[in-house]
């Protein structure tokens, strides 16, 4: 049996008329950068995700990026992270002539522990970037009263958890700015590159919707140094069809997570396998299924000889990169970060995964500890 990490062409067999047919007609329209489709798409995700406004760019990264110049972000700054992450996140602050600080994560989701994140608050930090890891919100109302208290912004890294909520507010709507990719593996993926911004706050939409374009509001008149980070209108016009289907998929990798959670504990395997954990009040949307398995590298090849799509994020953290050798960090300065990038597996959870693909990969994972 084959079971891929992701089945991308699962997924748009069962839209494909629909896309294909707003492809065409925005092909006819020719108009390709920014335009009505983007509006189109920024008002819906805004009004999605609960947020005053919304502003799409190039990708993910630019939207961390261009947060954090929104935010006035440059040399001597310093603005508070994680190290088990994607590379974006403190690449973009990093890019800036910042310093990303880093505080380790909690064991049980992988999200930043917000007990740690005062302590390393200096009168340069500028903002904290919570990353609401694999599709769960970091502790928002913890991080967000020590940042009032401190004065600086909080951006959340919400790349992976659109439509993930918390105490019923949806991320994206729990700090200053949200962050989101549409990298096709996404929950809400594009064809490609796409990203998108949402605030509440009138004036950083407005300096958002500027540096997206060259720091530009009137043609060739530049009142800041900005980027070109526009998000495409084929993008847009494919997004806002698949959003509308979101929600469903959302549901589907849900269902699959509980299946997990019943057969794990049906197959005897907790004693080698933890589950993930969703903390109370979490909504939690699973654009990973993430495990902490012993001796992880091993059962990923015997998964892999067996048919089975997994993945490990993140196998280096940040602290302990090439590229962050000044900063001086070393290994065994966050413990938690680093047993996570030892132990971390994720599993296939998409929303057409089916009950004898899922049984199969339980299965395996049982094979594989009744061997050894």
């Amino acid at each position: 049996m084959n079971v891929p990490l992701l089945d991308l062409k699962a997924q748009f067999r069962g839209i494909k008329k629909e896309v294909m047919d707003v492809v065409e007609t925005t092909c006819e329209e020719q108009a390709f950068v920014l335009g009505s489709r983007v509006v189109e798409l920024e008002q819906a995700l805004a009004s999605y995700v609960g947020a005053s406004h919304a502003v799409g760019v190039a990708s993910g990264s630019d939207a961390l990026l261009l947060s954090l110049m929104a935010l006035g972000v440059g040399p001597g700054d310093e603005v508070v992270t994680v190290p088990f992450t994607f590379f974006a996140t403190a690449g973009s602050v990093s890019r800036l002539g910042a310093r990303p600080v880093f505080v380790d994560i909690r064991p049980d989701t992988f999200n930043v522990d917000p007990q740690q994140i005062e302590q390393k608050i200096t009168a340069r930090t500028k903002a904290i970037i919570p990353v609401h890891l694999f599709g769960q919100c970091a502790e928002m109302g913890a991080i967000n009263e020590i940042a009032k208290r401190r004065k600086v912004a909080v951006i959340e890294d919400a790349c992976q958890a659109i439509g993930a909520m918390q105490n019923g507010i949806k991320a994206g709507a729990l700090g200053d700015m949200g962050c989101f990719s549409f990298f096709p593996s996404k929950n809400l993926g594009g064809f490609g590159d796409g990203g998108l911004i949402t605030t509440h706050d009138a004036k950083l939409h407005e300096a958002l919707a500027m540096l997206r374009v060259h720091g530009s509001r009137v043609r060739y008149v530049h009142e800041q140094i900005g980027i070109n980070s526009r998000l495409d209108a084929l993008q847009a016009a494919i997004l806002r069809v698949k959003l509308n289907h979101l929600d469903r998929w959302t549901e589907g990798r849900r269902r699959n997570a509980v299946r997990y959670e019943r057969l794990f504990t049906e197959a005897r395997l907790l004693d080698r396998v933890t589950q993930p954990v969703t903390q109370p009040g979490n909504y939690h949307v699973f654009n990973q299924y993430t495990i902490r398995a012993q001796r992880r590298d091993e059962l990923k090849t015997f998964l892999k000889d067996r048919g089975i799509g997994t993945e490990v994020y993140y196998p280096i953290p940040m602290h302990v990169q090439d590229c962050y050798r000044l900063l001086g960090h070393k290994k065994g300065d966050f413990p938690m970060s680093e047993q996570a990038a030892a132990e971390a597996l994720s599993l296939p959870v998409f929303a057409e995964l089916t009950d004898e693909q899922l049984g199969y990969v339980v299965d395996s994972i049982q094979a594989f500890y009744a061997k050894r």
